[in-house]
């Protein structure tokens, strides 16, 4: 019974013996073997290695051997001329040097980290702080991040970290800067909106004296084409004017009369006061007596007294009395008792007897027409 005990203990043990001297490295490891505290080997390559039994002598302490990556986010820089930038940026690294990082960082990434931050938050201000406002958005920016990445790898070389690479993830104006920039870019806008509406304006204003230009000829062109036809026409018009005068000229003298009569005794309501041998009325005055256009001079007056005796009276013709003659009828005054020549035709006014209400009986007719009275 003792023995299988002791057996037991004895497998025990030395199970505990061989795996505490038995340690693991992976190939994304490194294993940093510590024995009272100092350094004495360094294993990087994969496998299985082994140690002095237990963890009193010989400690292993596992550090990442992969890249790994640090973020720097909202850093605010400064460049040249005052205005700012919000910059994200990262860094990747890895342990290259396990002692260095056990010596100096104590093994600790969060040591490494802190590092860091303040040394690449440096180094971006300082990239950002030597250039232009410009600079930082053109293609200077892989200039840029290769600069500051030389300028981290001093002195996190000290701790075993190797840095590979820096990017700049993202570059973005603060929002005063964002409002100086975007008012400048609106008044850049509008300055070169106002030259090309400028442009523009003189050109449209080229073509429209152009067109103006080409409006004045058109016109005058066909002014004078009219002026020509016009011309032409009243010619004809004057010809054959001429030539119906010539045919006819008594006939083209009552026919002008006749339109003058027309014109000036319309139905305008307006009274005229014209003597009857007027040459006004020289078509009228003759009565179908005589030769037309000339009518025949206008006898003297008769005196008539209150009572003529009746034996004076012709008997075969009957003195007129008053209520015979006709009413008095107004006639529209003429402007001119002659019509110009290019009256309109007008339909002849019929003949307007004006006479007295109050006249004395009118003498016996005789072979000449009394002259009428007027009021």
């Amino acid at each position: 019974m003792n023995r299988i005990v002791i057996a037991v203990i004895a497998g025990l043990i030395a199970l505990y013996v061989l795996f505490s001297s038995m340690y693991v490295v992976n190939a994304r490891e490194q294993a940093i073997v510590i024995r009272f505290g100092a350094i004495v080997d360094v294993k990087k390559d994969p496998g299985i290695y082994f140690k002095i039994p237990t963890d009193f002598i010989d400690t292993i302490q596992i550090v990442d051997g992969r890249l790994l990556r640090y973020d720097v986010a909202n850093m605010r820089v400064q460049v040249q001329g005052g205005a700012f930038y919000e910059v994200d940026a990262f860094l990747t690294y890895r342990i290259a040097d396990a002692r260095k990082f056990r010596q100096f960082a104590q093994g600790d990434l969060r040591t490494v980290e802190a590092r860091l931050a303040t040394r690449s938050t440096t180094a971006l201000r300082q990239v950002y702080g030597s250039r232009t406002f410009n600079a930082a958005l053109s293609a200077q920016r892989q200039e840029m991040m290769t600069e500051a990445a030389s300028l981290i790898r001093p002195e996190m070389d000290a701790l075993g970290i190797e840095i590979k690479d820096v990017r700049i993830l993202r570059t973005d104006l603060s929002a005063e800067v964002s409002e100086q920039t975007y008012n400048r870019m609106r008044a850049e806008r509008q300055a070169e909106a106002a030259l090309l509406r400028a442009r523009g304006q003189e050109q449209a204003q080229s073509i429209q004296a152009i067109a103006d230009r080409q409006r004045v000829e058109l016109l005058a062109q066909a002014q004078r084409d009219a002026d020509i036809l016009r011309g032409e026409g009243d010619a004809q018009r004057n010809r054959i004017f001429a030539d119906a005068y010539n045919a006819d000229p008594e006939f083209f003298q009552f026919y002008r009369s006749m339109q003058s009569y027309r014109t000036a005794l319309g139905s305008n309501g307006t009274t005229m006061v014209l003597s009857p041998d007027s040459e006004f009325f020289q078509y009228f005055a003759n009565e179908g007596k005589g030769t037309p256009g000339k009518p025949l001079p206008a006898p003297e007056t008769p005196v008539i007294e209150d009572a003529p005796p009746a034996d004076l009276a012709p008997t075969d013709t009957p003195a007129a009395t008053p209520s015979d003659l006709p009413a008095p009828q107004p006639v529209a005054p003429a402007a001119d008792p002659v019509a110009p020549a290019d009256a309109t035709p007008v339909a002849p006014a019929t003949e307007t007897p004006v006479a007295p209400t109050d006249a004395a009986p009118a003498p016996a007719a005789t072979d000449t027409q009394p002259a009428a009275t007027t009021p």
